[in-house]
């Protein structure tokens, strides 16, 4: 059985596994961005980002769903946007996403299975292992797609972490006060 969602059907299990999250870990080339690394001859970095990903950031946030990031690369662009959204928490330059995520548990006094994370590839693995509901985007690694619980309809950068924090909200019941919209 499985229940009807903007993107295309969910499963009872991710649905279940959604309804308990208190924590979003995201990772960000890949998620946030679309995984390209665009470089100036000036050696200056530069990603493009989805008004939808950063509209379903701070639509969680005001939800009481917290938000974080662990992301391998260190960008001043990511500090930026992530502050912009209200992150608190931005992990970057981690080889082993493990240590920041066990912080995390400890700092938002969570369990694993309050917990989603979405990544693309196989640094993300082995969190995605730990939490309640691991999710990868559409275009994520093959590998890392058949050991997620959920792999998103939509590309990374283009509006994959909005379809699951549109789940999140849907399965919580707080979509339409997180849009304004009344009951």
């Amino acid at each position: 059985m499985s229940k009807q969602g903007f993107y295309g059907p969910i499963s009872d299990e991710i649905w279940q596994a959604a309804s308990k999250i208190k924590l979003l870990i995201c990772d960000v080339d890949g998620v946030f961005s679309d995984g390209l690394v665009y470089m100036s001859n000036a050696g200056e970095e530069l990603k493009t980002f989805h008004t939808r990903d950063g509209y379903g950031v701070r639509s969680v946030l005001s939800s009481g769903i917290n938000v974080a990031i662990i992301t391998g690369r260190k960008s001043q662009i990511v500090e930026d946007r992530m502050t912009a959204l209200g992150v608190t928490h931005i992990y970057q330059g981690v080889d082993n996403k493990l240590s920041p995520y066990h912080e995390l548990l400890t700092l938002y006094n969570v369990k694993p299975d309050e917990v989603a994370y979405i990544g693309d590839d196989m640094v993300d693995l082995p969190v995605m292992k730990e939490v309640g509901l691991s999710v990868c985007v559409a275009d994520g690694h093959p590998y890392v797609k058949q050991h997620a619980l959920m792999t998103t309809h939509i590309k990374g950068g283009h509006g994959a972490l909005r379809e699951l924090t549109d789940l999140l909200l849907l399965s919580q019941n707080k979509f339409d006060s997180a849009h304004g919209m009344s009951i």
